[in-house]
This record gives structure tokens, C-alpha cells and sequence, in this order.
């Protein structure tokens, strides 16, 4: 897919105003996590099993009873994996991984009778999906754009009038990565050529004027040429922003010369003064952009609902995500597209000592990992830790460099992060690792996350995940969750296989009698 992420994942704690209301044994099973365009809490959730509505808004639209405790099932994506959500003006739609396109709404335009409508024509599979204010791009997977929806300022391309039945050709090929704003277009080939189109108010089509465009013009950058490939393209309400693989970024319309006070606005692709960027966020319904460097620090500029334009501006502290940079900037946290919730554990020690962990100016050991070092302070850690009390006393007193080869830098670095400031982000990727740490270190606050995160993700579809390390570090109070997973789930697909092809007995029979196991021999006595 040419998706583009732009947060792989957020700490589901950024939402806990919005979600505050929901039966929290619910929360943990959030894997996925979308937070609708609507300036309400309107939500889309998906768990291992399901997808799930929340919020009064987006549950009339697709015929639910909200309830406030409760995220409701949406029955006709069973069994589909979701990979993009995007949102407009009342509507949503979702692209799947076998290429299907589903959209819910409650204007009339859109036709959807209260459910979920697919977006089909013919045998088409789409990969990518960009939505406006009130028009929807797909992006077939041969490279092929169409438009639907709202058409008054070209958005679909040509004359004619809006269309929400049938799908508009742009007559785009070749192309990679789309993107809306509020009512225009951008499409980037793979041919390294921006192309865009609509509306133009303030320049943000970056073609030298505020004309309006029916059909999708060449962009071109102030110098005639760029050295480097265009990494990625976004679209603000009214501006766009172009990312190049080399790091610089270049914006046009509204608020993009954030140096020049007395023409804030760019009619041509204008260099943002921010080096090494690699990521950057904006959405089709807010004049605020968002943009991330390769030292992890992230930047703001444009124009927050009816306030002044904001001057680029670095945000203060550790953000792990555009969803939580925009809760500084927004006062609520976004979600930029469909991204993976994951769940920080801390303790209720608030002091952090995040100052000692990776200080070059205040250090007196290093741990080596592959090409890598992080570096420590011996005292803290001796405090902090049993482990390290023994490794850093007797004969490693003196030692000032430890190799480690049992565990990757990253999370390594984690759980010194955690020693410094009690948090630490668990996920399916890296929980072996961890709970294995937890279990060679002895560190008993490590392993009792691990143990919490694990029996909230443990399902049928993550059974076959976590059941070695808990048969491995023996985890028995997973057990009585294991007995009803194995009696409501397991055993009934066991059932129902024998009974749809009765010559799986055999082999079934031989392995519960025949198996050189005394529990299984056991039960049969």
C-alpha cells in the first residue's frame, strides 16, 4: 500500500477526556483508534475481533443506539481488515485491505440509508483514499485518481455538476499519493510530479495565483527544479504542504510564509525554515500545521479557528506523536488518519529523573548495544534497580562500559526510561522482549505491566501470541482467562471443523489419546 502513516502509533492516555464516559474494560481492547473531523467525540474503534462506532453523531448515521458506555459494533465490516480512515464534512469512509471503499453519512446527497455504502465500480480495488470538506479521492491500485462529492470549485475535475452515484475519472495515471484540502486536490506521480486542482482562494495550489482549477495543473518549485524526490504530500483547509526525501519542507496558501508578516500567504511552493524534517500533519478542516525533525522535535505554525496567524514555533517537550503535539496546539488531541493505540504504564511516582539517562555532560557508564551506546549514572541506577545494585557493587564496581547482546537498543532504552520516570509503552511488537527482561532482571513493577497488558490483549486472535510466554514465564494467573478463551472459542472451532470434514478425526484422536502427554492421558482415565 502507498499509505503514508503519520503517527504509527499513540498513547490511547491522550484521549481519556474523550473516552472518559466508556466502560474502561472496553479501552483496553483498542487497537486502533480514529477520531473523527466533527468537533464532537465521535469515534472509530477497532479491536482484535471487530470495529465498533462511538459517539451520538457517527451511530445515526449508521442506524446504532449510542451509548455512551459502550462503542457499538459495526456489523458490516466483520471480518474485514481496515488499513485508512478519512473524514469530511457528515461523512466518513474507510478503505479496506482488499481494496474496497465504504462510506457513511447523514447528508442525503450521499445516499447511504443509514449504513455503511460501498463505493464501488465494477471489479476497481482502490489503495489510498483523501477526503475534503464534502469530496472524497480514491486512488485505484494501477495508479488511476477519481473523485466524488462536491464539485463547485473543480474538485472532480471539468464543468459538471457534483456527483455522489457515480465516480469521476480525473484522468490522472501514474500516480502515488493523494491528498484534499478543505475543497482542493494534490496528486504526486511517480514520476516525481506534483499535480493539483479546486479551490484556490489563497495560492494553496502553488500555481502563482488564486485562480480557480478544473483540471489538475503542474505544480512548479520557485527555482524551476527540486534535487531531491518528493517524499510526501499533505492538505491544510487552505494550504499544502510538500515534504522531500533530502528534509526540507515547502508549503503554499494560507499562513505558508511564516516569515514574512506583511504577505503571510504563498501563492508558490515557499521553503518552511525547518531543517531535517521527516514527518508532517495537517488536516482538511484546520489551518494549523505540524511537522517533525529527525531530532524528534516538533514544530507549529497557521492559524488556530478565528485567532491570528501563529509564528513557526518549536513545541516544548518529549511528544511522542502529532496526536499529542496537536493536544498542546488544539487543547484536544487529533488523529491524523487511522493509527495504532498503545497503552503507557506508570507509576505514581510523578518526579522524573529523565535528565541522568543519555546525559553526555553527566555520566559514568555506558551501555553498548551493537553500534550504539546509551549512557547512565551508576548511583541512580544501584537505587533504582536490585539488578543493578548487584552488577555495579564487588568486582563490576570499577567497570564503566556494558556490552548487552540479549536485547535490541530500543527497547533497552525503554526500560532505562522507565527506571528515570516510571513509563513505559508495551505493544504486541515488543512484549517478549520485555517480559523477558523483566523476568532475567527480576524487576517485579516490570513484569507486573507486562502481566496487566497481556491479559487485556489476550483474545482468540492473540492466543496464539501470548500463549508461549505465558506456558514460558508461567504466568498462572492467566489461566482462568485461558479456560474461558479455550470453552467459549477454541473449542467450538474444534468442534465445528470435525463436523464439516469427519476425516480430521483420526488425526485429532491420535494426538488427545496417543500423545506422549500425562495431562491429556489423565483425562481420559
Amino acid at each position: 500500500m502507498k499509505i503514508i502513516p503519520t503517527d504509527t502509533d499513540v498513547d490511547i492516555g491522550l484521549f481519556q477526556d474523550d473516552l472518559k464516559d466508556i466502560d474502561q474494560e472496553f479501552i483496553p481492547n483498542i487497537v486502533c483508534i480514529f477520531k473523527m473531523s466533527l468537533g464532537r467525540n465521535n469515534f472509530l474503534f477497532m479491536t482484535n475481533d471487530a470495529t465498533y462506532a462511538y459517539g451520538d453523531v457517527i451511530c445515526e448515521w449508521l442506524s446504532l443506539e449510542h451509548d455512551p458506555k459502550r462503542p457499538q459494533q459495526m456489523g458490516i465490516l466483520n471480518d474485514k481488515k481496515i488499513i485508512q480512515v478519512d473524514s469530511g464534512n457528515e461523512f466518513v469512509v474507510v478503505l479496506t485491505d482488499d481494496g474496497l471503499v465504504y462510506l457513511a453519512s447523514e447528508d442525503r446527497d450521499w445516499k447511504t440509508n443509514n449504513t455503511f455504502r460501498l463505493i464501488s465500480n465494477g471489479n476497481d480495488r482502490f489503495e489510498m483514499i483523501a477526503c475534503g470538506w464534502g469530496h472524497l479521492l480514491l486512488l485505484r491500485q494501477d495508479g488511476t485518481v477519481f473523485a466524488l462529492g462536491y464539485n463547485r470549485y473543480g474538485q472532480l475535475t471539468g464543468n459538471s455538476e457534483s456527483s455522489y452515484d457515480e465516480l469521476v475519472n480525473t484522468g490522472l495515471k501514474n500516480v502515488k499519493i493523494i491528498a484534499c484540502g478543505a475543497g482542493h486536490c494534490l496528486a504526486l506521480t511517480n514520476t516525481n510530479e506534483i499535480y493539483s486542482w479546486g479551490w484556490n482562494d489563497y495560492g494553496q495550489l502553488g500555481l502563482g495565483d488564486t485562480n480557480v482549477r478544473r483540471t489538475p495543473s503542474l505544480v512548479s518549485f520557485p527555482d524551476g527544479s527540486i534535487n531531491s524526490p518528493i517524499k510526501n504530500i499533505v492538505a491544510g483547509a487552505s494550504h499544502s504542504l510538500f515534504l522531500l526525501e533530502d528534509g526540507q519542507i515547502f508549503g503554499c496558501g494560507y499562513g505558508q510564509n511564516p516569515i514574512n508578516d506583511n504577505e503571510p500567504n504563498a501563492k508558490v511552493p515557499t521553503k518552511i525554515p525547518i531543517e531535517n524534517c521527516q514527518s508532517m500533519a495537517c488536516t482538511n478542516y484546520l489551518h494549523i500545521s505540524l511537522a517533525l525533525d529527525h531530532s524528534s522535535h516538533y514544530y507549529e505554525w497557521g492559524r488556530l479557528n478565528y485567532k491570528k496567524l501563529l509564528p513557526l514555533k518549536k513545541l516544548d517537550g518529549q511528544l511522542k506523536s502529532f496526536a499529542a503535539a496537536s493536544a498542546i496546539v488544539n487543547k484536544s488531541p487529533i488523529t491524523y488518519g487511522l493509527t495504532s493505540a498503545i497503552y503507557s504504564f506508570e507509576s505514581h511516582d510523578t518526579i522524573s529523573n529523565i535528565g541522568l539517562l543519555d546525559n553526555p555532560n553527566n555520566y559514568d557508564v555506558e551501555f553498548i548495544i551493537g553500534d550504539k551506546r546509551i549512557l547512565a549514572c551508576k548511583c541512580y541506577l544501584k537505587m533504582s534497580s536490585k539488578y543493578y545494585n548487584r552488577m555495579f557493587s564487588g568486582d563490576w564496581l570499577e567497570n564503566d562500559q556494558v556490552i548487552i547482546k540479549d536485547y535490541s537498543y530500543d527497547i533497552y532504552y525503554s526500560y532505562l526510561r522507565m527506571l528515570h520516570t516510571g513509563r513505559i509503552r508495551i505493544n504486541q511488537s515488543n512484549i517478549a522482549e520485555l517480559i523477558d527482561l523483566a523476568n532475567c532482571y527480576g524487576d517485579e513493577r516490570l513484569m507486573k505491566h507486562c502481566k496487566t497488558f497481556i491479559r487485556t490483549d489476550l483474545n482468540e486472535r492473540t492466543l496464539f501470541i501470548y500463549f508461549p510466554l505465558i506456558d514460558k514465564y508461567e504466568l498462572n494467573e492467566m489461566n482462568d482467562k485461558l479456560v474461558q478463551l479455550t470453552i467459549e472459542e477454541v473449542l467450538p472451532k474444534i468442534t465445528n471443523n470435525l463436523l464439516e470434514n469427519n476425516e480430521n478425526i483420526n488425526e485429532f484422536l491420535k494426538f488427545f489419546l496417543l500423545s506422549d502427554n500425562h495431562f491429556l492421558k489423565n483425562i481420559c482415565q
